[in-house]
C-alpha cells in the first residue's frame, strides 16, 4: 500500500522567517501537532508544537506575562525548527514509513514530490488507523465466513 492513501494532504506550511507566534497561532486554531517549514515551496524543515512549547515563556498566556516573556513569540521558526526533515517521496510504501519511524525518533514524516515540494504529511497514526481498519475488515471478513 502507497502512503498517498493514508496521509494528510491537507498541508499547512510556514517560512523559515514567520515569527513562531504565527506557528502558535496555526497550532492552537487548527489543532496540528506539526508544520512544514517551506522557503520558495520547497521542504527545509519541520517544526512541532514540543520545539514551540520549549522555546517559548511559559508565562505567555498567563496576565503575569512581562514584555521579556512575550518577546520570545518573536523568535524566527528557523531559530527553533528541526533541519534537514527525514521525508518520503510521494508514491513511497506504507513499509517505507514504517522503518523510518522505527529507525529515527520522529513522529511525522513530511511527503514531497520531485522538486521537494510538499504534498502530504504522515504521522504514526495515520498509519494505525490504517492498521485498525485492516483488521477490522479481516474479522468482519472472518466472521461472515465463518456464519457460512
Amino acid at each position: 500500500m502507497k502512503i498517498d492513501k493514508i496521509m494528510s494532504s491537507d498541508v499547512v506550511t510556514i517560512t523559515m522567517d514567520d515569527p513562531i507566534k504565527s506557528a502558535k497561532d496555526i497550532f492552537e486554531k487548527r489543532g496540528f501537532h506539526h508544520l512544514l517549514v517551506i522557503e520558495d515551496g520547497k521542504l527545509f524543515g519541520v517544526l512541532s508544537d514540543r520545539d514551540l512549547l520549549k522555546a517559548i515563556s511559559p508565562n505567555v498566556d498567563s496576565i503575569s506575562a512581562t514584555t521579556k516573556d512575550l518577546a520570545t513569540l518573536e523568535k524566527r521558526v528557523h531559530q527553533i525548527m528541526s533541519r534537514e526533515p527525514i521525508y518520503l517521496q510521494h508514491g513511497a510504501k506504507v513499509k517505507d514509513a514504517v522503518r523510518l519511524f522505527n529507525e529515527h525518533k520522529i513522529s511525522c514524516i513530511p511527503v514531497v514530490d520531485a522538486k521537494m515540494k510538499p504534498v502530504g504529511i504522515l504521522s504514526w497514526r495515520d498509519i494505525m488507523k490504517q492498521l485498525l481498519r485492516w483488521v477490522e475488515k479481516r474479522e468482519h471478513d472472518a466472521s461472515k465466513e465463518m456464519k457460512r
